[in-house]
């Protein structure tokens, strides 16, 4: 009877880890966000384009393959956004606050990190404000994010 109770509760847990796994989601400062992952050159250049809005506890996470001077820019993006820098470590080293949507096509400004960065965050605007978010911040990956 025991072993069949173990049995069945070790049947539950590998049903349920897979499930709890799958939702990527990264910490900041103590703030839990779910994210979608941008880890491949078509998902980044996409990014959030054409999104008329994003929940509160939500972002998006780019990873590079390294760490190098980056810089994003709000082309065909309708929301504005925090873009969040991180290096290797996942230590934030560059913040873009509050960077207004652009529908200018090519035109649109890019918004650059001030060092090196192989991750970013981006959220809605005024988040990084709202927890108070300073450089040096580390960045706290679930188990569902496959970090290189």
């Amino acid at each position: 009877m025991r072993l069949a109770r173990l049995l069945l509760l070790a049947l539950l847990a590998s049903l349920l880890l897979p499930a709890c796994a799958s939702d990527p989601w990264v910490e900041l400062d103590g703030h839990r966000y779910k994210v979608e992952i941008a880890d491949t050159d078509e998902a980044r250049a996409r990014g959030l384009m054409f999104r008329d809005s994003m929940d509160a506890d939500r972002g998006m996470l780019f990873i590079h393959d390294q760490e190098a001077p980056l810089a994003y820019w709000m082309k065909n993006t309708r929301i504005a956004l925090d873009i969040l820098y991180f290096d290797d470590a996942r230590r934030l080293v560059s913040q873009q606050r509050d960077v207004p949507p652009c529908s200018g096509g090519n035109r649109c400004p890019s918004y650059p990190s001030s060092a090196p960065a192989r991750y970013v965050l981006e959220l809605n605007a005024g988040e990084a404000q709202r927890i108070g978010l300073e450089d040096g911040a580390e960045l706290v990956f679930s188990p569902a994010i496959a970090a290189p």
